[in-house]
């Protein structure tokens, strides 16, 4: 009986269906976050000086500025459009007050820009993954586009965890 609890345990399913922080990865690229757009896109300064719109991997957080998407997501969820914005400026304001100012790393997965031209990334802050961290807290849902999905699946835990245990957004909605 404990032999088939430890294999449980250590189950790769089981253990990518827990919120639990990954190890971070060797080889990331160094950069400053200069400016949070929003919630989910940051502005950083690279190593070599140059400037890149950075787009958090696997995340989405409300919208904050007016936009099609605002107009669509409000259609979608039957919230009117500045009550989507209040809750993007929450989002943004975990994502400036963690954020900004920082040194960051960032890991990139199989696509290396979205539609937009900015960099699709997973951001490190010390040991920690940013992009975990805003779901665990609350502050995002998610967003998985293939073949983006590295860490799909413990993002997902995340977020179940955060709705389940009324985090972040989820305290004052559904």
């Amino acid at each position: 009986m404990v032999v088939a609890a430890l294999a449980l345990l250590l189950s790769p399913t089981l253990a990518a269906a827990q919120c639990a922080m990954p190890p971070k990865p060797s080889g990331l690229v160094a950069a400053s976050v200069v400016r949070v757009v929003d919630g989910d896109t940051l502005v950083v300064r690279l190593a070599d000086g140059r400037s890149t719109r950075v787009r958090l991997i696997g995340i989405d957080t409300p919208e904050l500025h007016p936009s099609d998407k605002l107009t669509r997501d409000a259609q979608r969820s039957g919230k009117d459009a500045a009550a989507i914005q209040a809750l993007g400026a929450r989002a943004s304001a975990f994502t400036k007050k963690h954020l900004t100012g920082r040194h960051v790393e960032m890991e990139r997965d199989t696509t290396a820009l979205d539609r937009y031209g900015r960099t699709l990334a997973y951001v490190w802050v010390g040991g920690e993954l940013y992009n975990l961290v805003i779901v665990r807290e609350g502050y995002a849902g998610l967003l998985t586009i293939p073949p983006n999905v590295k860490y799909a699946q413990t993002l997902s835990a995340c977020h179940r965890t955060a709705r389940e245990a009324r985090r972040g957004l989820w305290a004052s909605s559904e």
